[in-house]
């Protein structure tokens, strides 16, 4: 156990008392349920957990190739990227290919499809076992053109050597050619002989989601289908007493109602009759409610009052030494995924066994939890991802699996569609979570920053399945599961504390993260994590530091980087945006600037922001968005500035609008109006992506590495703009309107 006292603590009320204690131990873990510790075989990326190349790679006698990966397509483009990767080292053609996503009964086990790992872990694992194949696949052809393998070369799904000789790679293949381990150094190609890869190939999942094709599981319509929809309890913690069920299993077209415990279901030969059986079974049952949630206004004091389990992650140098003081605390509100399509998911029940299709991001911890919740044996489960429309971290997906699979089994021998309507979704997903962060610095009149103290409190970020109780239908059960333990991630990677500790050079710095056992609200994993709120606070923090010591924020953040990639990408966004040659901002215009790289492990990000602040409702207009991104070698160019463009929206939606609302019993933001996301009006007017590519560098994560640049920026823009420091999110035009003042 250990005790920290902040100087917010200490200014707040002398003389107070502050215990911090775990109330259960808290398991350390990555966000990706993978790696975090020594390597096993010392292979690349995902090899080293499923080192066989046909894991990866497969060859038909026809030539006929097929890649798969334990990843899923979120939306992300990953399907495009993994597919340029394969082709560019087997030298196949890209059209050519097919892909296999994750899924239980045909790939890898690479745990779930996030932190911005994909590329690193499965990208690099079907690089070098492509790289490998094509070596193989060379050395078998050798002898039999009778030409050494140095003669010989791959394009175009085969081996050709001198004279035209040439052996299609479907000659080549026999039962166990590739049924080998995968060695740790592979022959790869060199970025100047590129003809696939750093080319901006078309996302092949593009074309159905923009003609209304079968893009997404909420689109799949099996043969004998039927149709579910949930009851969900009111509330945390509702107890279903009693629901009189016989009019709604009399309506025609209702096949069954499904109760077990509090879990309660109507199942549907159409969807419309499914929505009316919901809507009277709705009406119809009666529950126990407890008041168990905090008071919203008072959030943050009730998140810093929780017990805490307390752990200094950065300290060196001295504390507490003297200069110009910048301190402040940083708040976040609970934010919902807000995904535009309700979780769906299909599943079929058949003699003991169950499928579902899901956009989960974690087929084989899903498939655990709902093993365990069904009482089946894994492999009487199996999970096949299939995309969904929204998503993003830990949103419905798991848990509408989960009610899925268990209607199924009440319901066998005909697959069941389940889709979530939107007031579940925004009542019941596991929400991003609220945090308070306090940071405490301190410049010199020589502009040195001479203190450094940075305070993070938040629950966890990390309650996807495995374990049965993360699932509602388990909680729901006549026989509950046990609540799952709160899952405090490891650092370097972290999850509240992702991105607390400065990658700037400070010679006193101290970093304490609070992490909090305790969870108000349903809380779990959200696109960069606890990343968004640090970077915000460290980059806030520096802009006024910048301010104190009299001078330029971009010139300020350079002096105290001494990591030569990061001040690349600082320089390179600040010379695209004209940061040095800015006009002064007209009445109501701000500048801003900030910069991050994500975890301090993965991609660079640096963004300068202009708007427009209109003083007499407090709205913001984005005029413009410069981004500077290194993410090592680029699969596809396009696809990063997809990613660049998408985080630096959606950080703007949660900066300027989004907020979990509740009352002491129910979430109460449960439709669009009560949850308000940025809308097409408040997009940027532009948005420039400046790439600085990294010939022969490893794969950098890019997907969550805007989040925090693009909130922070804007926060800075705001009080370039009024001259307030607002740290209470999201900054809403109310609160920037009281800034400004009368």
């Amino acid at each position: 156990m250990s005790v920290v006292i902040s100087r917010r603590r200490v200014l707040a009320g002398a003389g107070s008392l502050l215990l911090a204690f775990s109330l259960v131990p808290a398991r350390a873990q990555t966000e990706t349920g993978k790696g975090g510790g020594p390597a096993k075989r010392g292979l690349p990326g995902s090899l080293d957990d499923t080192p066989r190349l046909d894991a990866w790679i497969r060859i038909d006698a026809t030539g006929a190739v097929t890649i798969l990966t334990g990843k899923a397509e979120l939306g992300q483009g990953l399907k495009t990227a993994l597919l340029q990767v394969a082709a560019e080292e087997l030298k196949v053609p890209f059209g050519s290919l097919t892909l296999i996503t994750a899924d239980t009964g045909l790939t890898a086990d690479e745990g779930y499809t996030a932190a911005s790992h994909s590329m690193q872990d499965s990208g690099t694992a079907i690089r070098n076992a492509a790289a490998q194949v094509r070596d193989i696949l060379i050395g078998e052809a050798a002898p039999r053109l009778n030409v050494p393998e140095t003669g010989l070369h791959a394009a175009d799904g085969a081996v050709l050597g001198p004279n035209g000789a040439r052996l299609g790679y479907g000659e080549l293949v026999h039962d166990q050619l590739l049924a080998v381990v995968a060695q740790p150094v592979s022959r790869l190609t060199p970025t100047a002989d590129f003809t696939v890869m750093n080319h901006p190939v078309p996302r092949i999942d593009i074309p159905a989601k923009v003609t209304g094709g079968e893009a997404y599981v909420q689109d799949m319509r099996p043969a004998g289908l039927l149709h579910a929809r949930m009851i969900r309890p009111p509330s945390y913690g509702a107890v279903l007493e009693r629901v009189d069920s016989g009019p709604v299993e009399a309506m025609p077209g209702v096949v069954r109602v499904v109760r077990n415990g509090s879990f309660l279901a109507v199942v549907a030969e159409q969807e419309w009759t499914a929505i009316q059986a919901m809507r009277r079974l709705a009406a119809a049952a009666v529950w126990t409610e407890t008041p168990s949630l905090p008071d919203e206004d008072k959030l943050a004091a009730a998140l810093t009052a929780l017990p805490s389990k307390d752990t200094v992650i950065l300290d060196q140098g001295r504390a507490g030494a003297g200069g110009t003081v910048v301190e402040g605390t940083f708040t976040r509100p609970y934010l919902a995924h807000g995904s535009i399509g309700p979780s769906c998911a299909v599943a079929e029940a058949r003699d003991g066994s169950v499928t579902i299709w899901t956009h989960t991001q974690g087929v084989f911890p899903l498939r655990q939890a709902v093993a365990g919740m069904l009482k089946l044996p894994p492999e009487n489960v199996r999970c096949i991802h299939a995309e969904g429309a929204g998503c993003y971290g830990h949103n419905g997906a798991d848990d509408v699996a989960a009610d899925a699979a268990m209607i199924a089994m009440a319901v066998p021998d005909r697959p069941i569609r389940l889709q979530w309507m939107r007031e579940q979704e925004h009542s019941w997903e596991p929400f991003g979570p609220g945090m308070v962060t306090l940071v405490c610095a301190a410049v010199d009149p020589a502009g040195d920053i001479v203190d450094w103290h940075h305070e993070v409190w938040s629950q966890s970020h990390m309650m996807r399945p495995g374990p049965p109780g993360t699932l509602l239908a388990a909680r729901d059960m006549a026989d509950p599961a046990p609540p799952a333990p709160p899952v405090e991630l490891a650092q370097p990677e972290g999850g509240g504390d992702r991105n607390a500790i400065p990658l700037y050079r400070f010679p006193n710095a101290k970093v304490v993260h609070h992490f909090l056992p305790e969870m108000p609200l349903r809380g779990s994993s959200m696109r960069s994590l606890g990343g968004y709120l640090n970077v915000v606070s460290i980059e806030s923090t520096m802009d006024d530091l910048a301010r104190a010591a009299g001078q330029d924020p971009v010139a300020f953040r350079l002096r105290w980087l001494d990591n030569d990639r990061a001040r690349a990408v600082i320089e390179e966004a600040a010379a695209k945006f004209g940061w040095n040659g800015r006009p002064k901002p007209a009445d109501g215009g701000g500048y801003g600037f900030a910069f991050a790289q994500y975890k301090n492990l993965e991609a660079y990000c640096a963004i300068a922001v202009e708007i427009a602040v209109e003083p007499e409702t407090g709205e913001i207009a984005i005029r413009r968005v410069t981004a500077a991104v290194d993410t090592g070698e680029v699969i596809n160019p396009d696809g990063v500035r997809n990613q660049i463009e998408g985080g630096i929206v959606q950080s703007a939606s949660w900066t300027l609008f989004e907020r979990v609302t509740f009352d002491r019993t129910r979430i109460t933001s449960v439709d669009w109006s009560a949850y308000p996301i940025l809308r097409f009006a408040s997009v940027p007017e532009r948005i420039d992506v400046a790439i600085l590519d990294q010939p022969g560098a490893p794969f950098l994560g890019v997907a969550e590495a805007a989040q925090g640049p693009m909130g922070a920026a804007l926060a800075n823009a705001i009080r370039d703009a009024t001259g307030r420091r607002l740290r209470d999110l999201p900054l809403t035009p109310a609160r920037i309107k009281a800034a400004i003042g009368p």
